[in-house]
């Protein structure tokens, strides 16, 4: 039988396509490999707005808007109070904690070897509010509430305590030793820092030594 033989100028025609398909799968192949290896440009501001929105105290959650320009802002508040609560209120309660805690570090130390004249000595300073007897503990909350009242003029809740909007969270003319006076506004924020600082310790430190005191069953030292 006769077979069909391809004239040399179509062999020529389909060698040609055929190179210049491979050329083709070559170039794109090629381009394909060097894109792969090449660097990502992020825009630089996207960097720098996501490190302003960091936090501080915890590099890896968002720093709450709320606390922003605060004294002893580090960007912390987990439950998000700030977002729900005014933050007047807030940080008053923080300033009044702080310094109940400062005050019941001392007190829970001096009581494991002091006594004040006619109450019962009891080393575990646990245990003084039951020697000390319901009316004496009744009396102190008493007392408490009505110095709480005077403070401020009886505006003691949420909705009224800053009825005046020039009062500062904490500040009740309150300075018999004279630590405010002639201070400017930057060394006034020092000593509200080192206030916060000592009365956020404090509060982790009372905390610590009435937890001690109920494991061990027995006195702080």
């Amino acid at each position: 039988k006769d077979t069909f033989q391809p004239q040399p100028i179509f062999t020529h025609i389909f060698k040609s396509r055929k190179m210049v398909k491979l050329s083709i799968l070559s170039t794109l192949s090629l381009i394909a490999s060097t894109s792969a290896f090449a660097p990502v440009t992020v825009p630089a501001a996207k960097n720098v707005v996501l490190n302003a929105e960091m936090s501080k105290a915890v590099p890896f959650i968002k720093a709450p808007a709320g606390t922003a320009g605060w004294v002893g802002d580090v960007g912390l508040d987990p439950l998000n109070f700030s977002e729900y609560f005014d933050m007047k209120w807030l940080r008053e309660s923080e300033i009044k904690h702080g310094r109940a805690a400062m005050l019941a570090t001392v007190g829970f130390v001096m009581q494991q070897y002091w006594t004040l004249p006619g109450m019962v000595a009891v080393a575990d300073s646990n245990m003084a509010p039951t020697a000390a007897g319901a009316s004496s503990m009744f009396q102190i909350i008493a007392w408490m509430g009505v110095l709480e009242f005077w403070s401020n003029k009886g505006n003691v809740t949420m909705e009224t305590m800053f009825s005046d909007p020039d009062r500062v969270p904490g500040d009740f003319g309150f300075d018999p030793m004279g630590l405010a006076t002639g201070k400017s506004e930057e060394e006034m924020n020092e000593m509200k820092l080192k206030e916060l600082k000592n009365g956020r310790l404090a509060m982790l430190a009372i905390g610590g030594m009435i937890h001690h005191n109920w494991v061990t069953g027995g006195p702080l030292f």
